[in-house]
């Protein structure tokens, strides 16, 4: 995709902070950093979101999952860290090149999801 930002990161048109690069897979750190540990993983070749992954993704996206523990380790979330991949408008996805978060660091993280009490009995 010409105008995806990420497809522009992986061309070189926008420079990044690298953490990992190979044939397959980028992993560079977020602009925006919501921890000590923030980066993110992403394909080299265009996916719009998770749901559009086919067979033939697999390669990268299981090289995807992979590198997420040594990357997140190697960049001092030794001691664990959330990885996430929001999906479509309802995932809240901001840009549609799947990509994967890593976020960590020395201390634990906040609550992923607020879960609604809920009343009904099944």
């Amino acid at each position: 995709m010409e105008d995806c930002i990420f497809c522009k990161i992986v061309r070189g048109e926008i420079p990044s902070r690298k953490v990992y690069e190979d044939d397959d897979i980028l992993a560079f750190h977020d602009i925006r950093p919501i921890a000590p540990v923030h980066f993110l993983i992403i394909p080299k070749i265009h996916i719009p979101t998770l749901g559009d992954a086919a067979p033939g993704h697999q390669l990268a996206l299981g090289k995807i999952m992979t590198m997420a523990g040594p990357l997140a380790r190697q960049q001092g979330a030794d001691q664990g860290f959330r990885a996430i991949i929001n999906s479509g408008k309802v995932g809240l996805q901001e840009v549609y090149h799947v990509h994967m978060h890593i976020i960590g660091g020395p201390e634990p993280l906040p609550p992923m999801l607020v879960r609604r009490r809920t009343d009904r009995v099944e």
